[in-house]
């Protein structure tokens, strides 16, 4: 058995998508996963299930919370090797150590287009910083994510991709729910 990380985008936020923890749970256990458990109320989930692609759990999901729980949404699926690597190669330490919640782990659905961080860079002009490698990036927020023009919705028209984000203290408390 192979332990997963899943993030679910965009439900129970401002109303939109309500669905309880419980109800996630369960689903996951109807689909045949194992040990499912939750971390917060916005979509983050840990699981065993037999080795499998992220890609092919990510439809198996997606394709679950449209039958049983009445709406679609993207589901990012990570193995729990993918997800120390995640936190190994976090290239901003000192951001994580001074304020956690300004460091941003952004999860993309497929890999970006080329060129698609340069041209990403290129369309903002404000104090955040952007690293990428593979299928995320590690975006610093000085001064919040909420008052940033490095919005979602620039983010995936730039990398043609669609993404959800967790901040690190949320990445670090994954990574130890995946590791127990």
């Amino acid at each position: 058995m192979t332990t997963y990380v899943a993030l679910l985008r965009g439900i129970n936020v401002a109303g939109h998508r309500q669905v309880a923890m419980a109800g996630l749970r369960a689903l996951l256990t109807h689909l045949g996963l194992s040990d499912a458990k939750s971390l917060l109320q916005s979509g983050n989930l840990v699981f065993r299930a037999e080795a499998q692609s992220g890609v092919q759990l990510e439809l198996l999901l997606e394709a679950g919370a449209g039958t049983r729980l009445g709406f679609r949404t993207d589901f990012f699926v990570r193995n729990a090797e993918e997800w120390k690597s995640v936190v190994a190669r976090n290239p901003f330490r000192q951001a994580a150590d001074r304020d956690p919640r300004r460091l941003v782990v952004v999860f993309f659905k497929d890999s970006p287009v080329a060129g698609g961080v340069e041209a990403l860079r290129a369309a903002f002009d404000g104090p955040e910083v952007i690293r990428a490698h593979g299928k995320h990036a590690y975006i610093v927020y000085p001064n919040g994510m909420g008052r940033s023009r490095l919005t979602t919705a620039l983010i995936e028209k730039k990398l043609g991709t669609r993404v959800t984000a967790r901040n690190w203290n949320t990445v670090q408390k994954l990574r130890a729910l995946a590791a127990s």
